[in-house]
């Protein structure tokens, strides 16, 4: 019985083939995600600064800002645009403040610990300006408080 089924799809599908119909085409494989001085941008990371504290989640979906004062800003995150060692997110955010990450591969320090991240960071929320460092995520949250901030090799998202 399965030899005629077997049978049965094959003589269908010479018959679609005569006809001229060709098979759909398969879906692209998906870009790899953009990576700055090891750090996969298609996992989160954190930007961070100190004086005034404040951090930028990047979770795949949508860029954080917290500070200890309420409320957060919350932004959908695009696609980073990358420009050498350079990647650049900007969105708005729900207030309708612009939010704008830029991430440097550039070797860079807190100023507070003795803790050195692969990025350096640049923020603009609204009129504000601010500068710190950046990591993925994982890697910040596997390192101790002092020394480099490693970053472990992750699949690509």
């Amino acid at each position: 019985m399965r030899l005629i089924a077997l049978a049965a799809a094959s003589a269908l599908t010479l018959a679609a083939c005569s006809r001229g119909e060709e098979p759909a085409p398969a879906a692209p494989a998906p870009e790899p995600a953009p990576v700055l001085a090891g750090v996969n941008l298609g996992q989160p990371v954190r930007a961070l600064g100190t004086e005034p504290f404040w951090s930028v989640e990047l979770t795949g979906t949508e860029m954080v800002y917290t500070t200890p004062e309420p409320p957060e800003q919350r932004a959908p995150q695009p696609k980073p645009v990358v420009q050498g060692t350079t990647a650049t997110y900007e969105a708005k955010t729900a207030a309708g403040a612009t939010l704008s990450v830029t991430l440097v591969a550039t070797e860079c320090s807190d100023g507070m610990s003795d803790r050195t991240y692969p990025l350096t960071a640049m923020v603009r929320v609204g009129e504000t300006s601010l500068n710190g460092c950046a990591a993925s995520s994982a890697a910040i949250m596997s390192t101790g408080e002092t020394g480099p901030v490693v970053e472990t090799a992750q699949p690509p998202a």
